[in-house]
This record gives C-alpha cells, structure tokens and sequence, in this order.
C-alpha cells in the first residue's frame, strides 16, 4: 500500500510540474495558431501581413520555463541600483544627454519629460540600444498566448505585433527582442508600441530598433499617456514616480529609474547608492 502511495504521488508530483510548465498540449499549437490567423484577418489585419507574421512561428518552451523562473526584483533597490547604475553606465548616459541635446529639448517641449528621465531608462532597458535581445517577438508572444496563465493579454500582444508588420514599421525578421517580447532599444511590448510609438524622425514610420529620435520620443510618448505631469519631479509617492511604476511595476525598478535620472540630471558620475 505504502508504495502504490509512494508511486502514485511520484506520478501526480510529476503531472504538477508538466501543468506548471505548460497548460496546454504543445501538438495542438498548429491547430491554435491557424485560429489566430482567421482572427487576426477577421479583426482587418491584412492577409499578406497575417501570413509573413506567423510563417514558421513555432512553441518555444524554453520561454515558459523564463517566464516561470522571473525572480531579479527579489532583490532590494540598494543592491539593484548598486549594480545597475554604474560609473560607465552613467559617463555613456551623460554622453548621451550631450548628443541628443537637441532632440531631447523637443521631446520635453512636446511630451513634457525631461532627457535624463529618458536616457535613465534607455540605459537600464539596453544599455542605449547595444543589447535589445535576440529572440523572434512573435514566437514569444505567441508561445506565451498559447500558455494558459495570461492567454488574453499576450493574444492582445500577439494580434499587435502583426499589426506593427502590416502598417509596415517593421518586418518580422526585424522583429526580435526579449523573451517576453520586448523589443527596441527601451523595449516596447507589441501593443505599447502600436499605441504610443510615434514617428519623430520625420522618416515615415516608427522605427524603436534604430533610430534614437523615434526611440526616445516614443518613450516619452507612453509615460505621457500614463500620467506624466510636466515640470514634476519623480520621487516615490509623486504623479510621475507612478508614471514610471506603469513603464515596469516593480517599485524596485522605478526608483532605480528615477535615482539614475537624478544623477544625470545633476552631472554625478559617481557610482555609489546612498539611498
């Protein structure tokens, strides 16, 4: 009796992890993903664009086993900042305010955030565009609208990214990023960059992989559309400090932000968090 116990719990124990990984039995992904092409057409997405989007899209397990295993805002803000906001971090940063100086004076004057809001994040997301991720966003976003724990919020992602191919921003080979499916140089998620990115370079379309002006024009774009308050500052506890909690919820993360933007906005490139 005791080993048919033991064995019967071994086996339920391992049913549980299979579950935890995975919901949904990954041989009917192909079944699941032609229902999304009716829908995505259906919802006047273009058929050529439905068809380049999700051509060789397959289940990637290895993104619900990230997506399981999330844990760095374990950590406090002193241990976070401290290993974030370092002195190279912030000369490139403040290299950075100096080069786009001009750029960023428009961006204030028509979004109302300051730059060194805008190169803290653009640092701490990519390092200013040098490390965006390299796996394919449609995949991911499908793999994890396929996964049962938050199926409609990346199925709303999943229909977005094909809208982004069909409105011709950019292409699906283009279009790889985080295992989430961030992508660009502040790592947009699909549908934040089918509502807030914006065109600031003049060239015609929305362009967050590489062009700095489109980039932080859209980033400022979405902290407006959240709330920003123009000529605020970003403490813990302001308007805008809440702002920056809808760009990432972790408090962590968001007084991170706000400590390196401090920094740059007062010259400091001295890497120590006395916070």
């Amino acid at each position: 009796m005791r080993l048919r116990i033991s064995l019967a719990l071994a086996g339920f124990l391992v049913a549980s992890q299979a579950h935890a990984l995975t919901c949904r039995d990954p041989a009917g992904f192909e079944k699941w993903l032609g229902d999304v092409r009716a829908e995505a057409i259906a919802q006047g997405i273009s058929p050529a664009a439905v068809d380049a989007g999700l051509a060789g899209v397959t289940f990637d397990q290895g993104i619900l086993r990230r997506d399981r295993g999330q844990g760095v805002f374990k950590q406090s803000f002193e241990q976070f900042a401290g290993r974030m906001v370092s002195a190279g971090r912030l000369r490139i940063g403040a290299a950075q305010l100096k080069k786009h100086a001009a750029t960023l004076a428009r961006i204030e004057q028509q979004f109302g955030v300051p730059g060194p809001v805008l190169v803290a994040i653009w640092g701490l997301e990519t390092d200013y565009g040098a490390v965006r991720g390299n796996l394919p966003v449609i995949r991911s976003v499908a793999t994890l609208a396929f996964d049962c724990r938050r199926t409609e919020m990346f199925q709303a992602h999943l229909f977005d990214a094909l809208r982004i191919v069909a409105h011709g921003d950019l292409k699906p080979s283009d279009m790889r990023g985080a295992w989430a499916g961030e992508m660009g140089q502040t790592q947009f998620m699909p549908s934040s960059y089918v509502k807030y990115a914006v065109d600031f370079d003049g060239d015609g379309r929305a362009d967050l992989l590489r062009s700095p002006a489109d980039v932080l024009a859209s980033t400022a774009n979405y902290l407006k559309g959240h709330g920003w308050v123009r000529g605020g500052d970003w403490e813990p506890g302001s308007q805008n400090f809440e702002a920056l909690r809808q760009w990432n919820k972790s408090q962590v993360y968001s007084r991170t932000v706000g400590y390196f933007a401090s920094k740059l906005a007062n010259g400091d490139t001295a890497a120590n968090v006395s916070q």
